[in-house]
């Protein structure tokens, strides 16, 4: 593919400051969006759990496909955003998670059935998918436009919406209101809010990598534009750090809930607080992190937090003391919450194949998604869930180890 006329990290065009602002807030809103709904399930899976009389394995199992699904979004994005643009792709894809949801609801308790609830899975993990790249690219679009770090103030969005889903999914479980109706209510929500916040999203395609050059070059001149970012080592390193750090946030997201159930024997009710906890300290922690990360540096930072996840996790699986156990989940989740967005902002550092590397690199990330929760699941029927996640402090090793990859690049755009 021939090089771009401008320079790879010139905007297209600079908007006036209400719209970027407005721009900006509807990404923060989108990011949110997508932590509601993950929550949303996340907290209620005890009871979807034992409303199917499922084991630890088949429960594995169901998230496989959740994971499969949002690869298969993962891999379809860069099509969807250059077909559709920003704003009606991401319409499609909360449209998609929405459906997701309101099955999963349906085939947890209208119509108790194993097999609707997988398929609202993959769709569900399709909708996120997608909408993960497509949230990333617009989000490091508007903060080279903003000419300041907010990237990990988007993803500190999304952990609001993980909050927020999660202690209304433990006010739901404590108030015993069946999961197809929470499901239902929070389907609706986000179906409106999209509709709503879309209105705010550019519809022409991120200005931080030359999409708009992509359909009009032949599909296998795009194909290998797009895979020339995998020989990139440092690009790889970056997905390393994603790797273990979103298995830490995953594990904790498929299982965190269960683990205090099964492993420290607490109820349901108590599993989604303990959850809602963690989302609250990866919430924190992004809120902090930007602040942290402008004056000490990625590396210093990522390496910090590497550390307080080690220390959190041991603490969670090895304490029988409850307050204990929840100063462990408070650490884990204040680890865990810096290496998803500083890897994509590391990612985007080369602003002119950003799409594809913030795409390559979220593809590893999503691997912890992928092979995670069956390897957990059937790791936690054989050994227990708490011994499982042994393999999840291995991986929080490997990221700290890669941290220096995710240096700040000297060509980054104020």
């Amino acid at each position: 593919m021939s090089e771009p006329t401008n320079p790879p990290t010139a905007p297209v065009a600079l908007r006036p400051r209400r719209e970027l602002l407005a721009w900006r807030n509807a990404i923060f809103v989108i990011f949110a969006l997508s932590g509601l709904s993950i929550a949303t399930w996340v907290a209620r899976l005890p009871a979807i759990r034992d409303n199917l009389d499922l084991t630890t394995g088949t429960v594995g199992l169901l998230i496989l496909g959740m994971s499969i699904g949002s690869i298969l979004g993962l891999i379809a994005s860069q099509h969807i955003l250059g077909r559709l643009g920003p704003r009606h792709g991401m319409q499609l894809t909360l449209g998609l998670i929405a459906v997701g949801l309101l099955l999963i609801g349906i085939g947890a308790s209208l119509v108790p059935t194993a097999g609707i609830v997988l398929v609202g899975l993959i769709i569900f993990g399709f909708g996120n998918g997608a909408l993960d790249v497509m949230m990333n690219v617009e989000g490091a679009a508007a903060e080279q436009e903003l000419g300041k770090t907010v990237m990990p103030f988007m993803h500190a969005c999304f952990s609001f919406g993980t909050v927020a889903g999660a202690g209304l999914g433990a006010l739901a479980s404590a108030a015993g209101l069946e999961v197809f109706w929470h499901a239902l209510i929070m389907a609706v929500t986000i179906a409106i809010a999209a509709v709503i916040v879309v209105r705010f999203v550019p519809t022409e395609q991120a200005v931080v990598d030359g999409l708009d050059e992509a359909p009009k070059a032949p599909w296998r001149e795009r194909l290998r534009e797009s895979l020339s970012v995998w020989a990139d080592g440092r690009l790889i390193l970056i997905g390393v750090i994603m790797l273990g750090m979103a298995f830490a946030e995953g594990s904790a997201n498929d299982w965190l809930a269960l683990a205090v159930v099964d492993g420290h024997e607490q109820s349901n009710t108590t599993g989604a607080l303990v959850y809602g906890v963690f989302v609250t300290a990866m919430t924190v922690g992004r809120i902090v992190g930007g602040p942290l990360i402008d004056r000490f540096g990625r590396v210093p930072v990522l390496q910090v937090s590497a550390a307080a996840a080690i220390a959190g996790l041991v603490l969670f699986i090895l304490t029988p003391v409850t307050g204990l156990m929840v100063l462990g989940t408070v650490l884990w989740g204040l680890g865990a919450s810096l290496g998803f967005p500083v890897g994509m902002s590391a990612a985007a550092d080369d602003s002119k194949r950003a799409a594809a590397r913030v795409s390559a690199v979220a593809m590893i990330g999503y691997c912890a998604f992928l092979v995670g929760p069956p390897l957990i699941g059937i790791l936690g029927d054989a050994i227990g869930l708490l011994n499982a996640l042994f393999v999840v402090l291995v991986l929080i090793v490997f990221a700290g180890l890669a941290s220096p990859a995710a240096r700040e690049s000297s060509r980054r755009k104020r």
